[in-house]
């Protein structure tokens, strides 16, 4: 095993300037005998979660980290002067406070980049480990300014911080300024007795990675190659080096490499990822979350029943013994807070004016739903399953996709807000990765390579979501012979496939809203995207930390339709009940027919319009059947057409057993 850790490292999530994906950096941590690893993403926390997976995954111990921008005072905004420095998560309250330190400087310190003062180190040091950083760091730059009484003093409040857990750290880089730094950091080390660490400051893996990383940065800072002015690492060697290569540049000082084992060896934290936190619904006095559950869906049920347009010819036990099982199996699994939070925001929504879609999804399958008017369809004559929806086999968080308006869906998420608490609600974040087509043109332009030739070449790429240059090189025999009899281009090439892949961006997920029951920064790392608060993992790492996302989706199609109604309305007519429209309208399903559903949500596709036509649906199973058929499985088998050549009476319906004809029939 090494003695060695690397405790300074830039991911891919170190956006457009780190360029080591996590699989690879544990991968290789484990191929040099590592137990553990590190990941110190500029200013932000995006990776962590999904660092702690693949960290297990490989069963390397994890190293929380941040190298932070540190500046005077985190709330001014007129010097946009900043400086680095590494913190390391030594236990989980270090973990906690790294947490809350990265989220303010978004928050309170946001100036071009994330910042914190030494206010708010001295708030948050508590179980976090501190290395003096690389050349940007406070230390470094007053050393290169030849003032190390400078340096001596900010040495010591840092270490007076951070109560004797504060490192110098040494770098080995080939740069004519790291040598003097580390002559004065040795100095200062050996003056006041502070122990000191070598880091390798790593944004690429190998060492061949040096140059599309430059690129890489070219891209980050909206530069081309040929530009001087351009940000550049001017030497080759931030790479992730092996033990034995850190051990040799260390040679002189091997107590900066076996203080990386020591480190490595303080850091003990283990995510907590197997808990559900509800937010705290308001009750009414005297009520728990079970009991006023249980109510809820018993009378919404009694009142759904009341006022069912097919009373006369329904069986109300069915309903009744339904419900009674669902509420068994929504208890059992503990999720009763989950119904209620989403039937306050759809009701409140509704009582409110804000049009909400009727439903969709499998939770559609549910009585209890549709009881407490989460949904506003009948599951019973459709024989919808609530086993799709939820299952005591399957112990997985229910999932209620919402429509609302577009224009209004905002007042729903301030709702949340004014009810939950404006700390307890963050939109979700998600990231853009530089997938085949995009990261063609992003190294084109960094390359200065004319717009028309990346453009041939960017075309030349089969647009599936999943293609990668490779798999067009394999299968486009021009890009091939492009790639081969142009060195120019064969060089994109190359550089756009060492960065595909790789996470480019983050911003706001169109639909995701999280909801937590204390202030949101306890779990996890937060920053702000157009003055909305955003979480700083994305959907399914934030569900992992256990907090509860609702999918608040904006549909124009919701936005329409109220319009239309209001329109009816101003012309002095009675618009139709939505709730209770009649479903064998023979004019409607004619239009269907002719496959003349521009602006139907769903069905408006020109595929769909082409299978309705070749269809001619004739009753509500039909548009059913084919909404659940027109997905790329079901199209790329074959199966849609032989559903309509069986309807139409061209193949013969057989069954495999006539006791399941009853249940086989609608489907053919």
């Amino acid at each position: 095993m090494s003695d060695f850790v690397h405790l300074h490292c830039h991911t891919e999530y170190s956006l457009l300037d780190g360029a080591i994906r996590l699989k690879d950096l544990c991968t290789r941590s484990k191929d040099y005998g590592m137990t553990a690893c590190a990941i110190t993403d500029h200013g932000n926390m995006f990776g962590a979660a999904y660092f702690f997976k693949a960290c297990k995954e490989f069963g390397i111990k994890p190293i929380f980290g941040c190298e932070v921008y540190t500046c005077l005072d985190h709330k001014d905004q007129s010097n946009p002067h900043r400086n680095h420095l590494i913190l390391l998560a030594e236990n989980i309250t270090g973990y906690h406070n790294l947490v809350k330190l990265v989220t303010h400087s978004y928050l309170d310190g946001f100036y071009y980049k994330p910042r914190v003062d030494k206010g708010m180190l001295r708030k948050y040091h508590e179980g976090l480990i501190c290395l003096s950083a690389c050349l940007a760091g406070e230390i470094p730059a007053a050393i290169i300014n030849g003032d190390m009484d400078k340096a001596r003093a900010i040495a010591m409040e840092y270490n007076d911080i951070f109560k004797n857990s504060f490192y110098l750290e040494l770098q080995s880089n080939g740069l004519e300024q790291q040598t003097k730094v580390n002559n004065g950091l040795l100095a200062l080390a050996n003056e006041l007795h502070y122990p000191i660490v070598a880091t390798n400051d790593c944004h690429y893996l190998d060492k061949s990675d040096y140059d599309a990383h430059e690129v890489l940065l070219a891209i980050g800072t909206k530069k081309t190659m040929n530009d001087p002015t351009r940000l550049s690492f001017t030497t080759n060697e931030f790479y992730y080096k092996s033990p034995e290569e850190m051990e040799a540049a260390f040679k002189s000082t091997p107590e900066a490499i076996s203080n990386t084992a020591v480190i490595a060896e303080r850091c003990q934290v283990e995510l907590d990822m197997g808990h559900h936190y509800f937010p705290v619904y308001p009750l009414p006095e005297g009520a728990s979350i079970e009991s006023e559950f249980c109510r809820l869906a018993r009378d919404g049920l009694k009142l759904r029943l009341e006022k069912h347009p097919q009373k006369d010819k329904i069986d109300p036990q069915k309903y009744w013994d339904r419900l009674e099982h669902e509420i068994k199996v929504i208890l059992e699994m503990g999720f009763p807070d989950y119904f209620l939070i989403v039937q306050e925001f759809i009701n409140w929504a509704k009582d409110n004016q804000i049009p909400v879609g009727p439903g969709r999804g499998s939770a559609a399958g549910s009585l209890v739903a549709w009881a407490m008017r989460i949904t506003n369809l009948d599951p019973l004559p459709y024989n919808l399953l609530f086993e799709r929806f939820l299952n005591i086999e399957r112990v997985s968080l229910p999932d209620i996709d919402v429509d609302f308006c577009e224009r209004r869906r905002t007042e729903v998420i301030k709702h949340m807000r004014d009810t939950y608490g404006a700390n307890s609600v963050a939109q979700i974040t998600t990231f853009g990765t530089m997938k085949a087509r995009g990261v063609v043109r992003d190294v084109g332009r960094a390359l200065d390579v004319p717009l028309r030739e990346v453009d041939k070449i960017a075309k030349l790429i089969p647009g599936d979501p999943k293609m990668t240059i490779k798999k067009a090189l394999e299968s486009e025999p021009e890009l091939k012979a492009l790639a081969d009899s142009n060195p120019t281009i064969n060089n994109l090439l190359k550089m756009a496939q060492g960065l595909e892949g790789l996470t480019r961006h983050a911003s706001t997920h169109a639909a995701g809203l999280v909801v937590s029951d204390k202030p949101m920064e306890e779990y996890l790392p937060l920053y702000t995207q157009h003055d909305e608060l955003v979480t700083q993992f994305d959907g399914p790492m934030t569900e992992q930390t256990g907090l509860v996302k609702f999918d608040f989706l904006g549909l124009k199609t919701m936005t329409m339709i109220f319009d239309t109604l209001k329109n009816i309305q101003d012309e002095g007519k009675t618009p139709p009940d939505l709730d209770n429209l009649s479903l064998d309208d023979k004019e409607t399903y004619q239009l269907f027919c002719q496959g003349d559903t521009d602006g139907i949500f769903q069905v408006e596709s020109s595929g769909m319009r082409q299978y309705l036509r070749q269809l001619q649906p004739s009753c509500f199973e039909d548009i059913i059947a084919m909404l659940a058929l027109y997905r790329p499985g079901p199209l790329g088998s074959g199966m849609v057409d032989e559903f309509i050549k069986r309807k139409h009476g061209e193949i013969e319906v057989k069954y495999p057993h006539e006791s399941l004809s009853g249940c086989l029939k609608d489907t053919y």
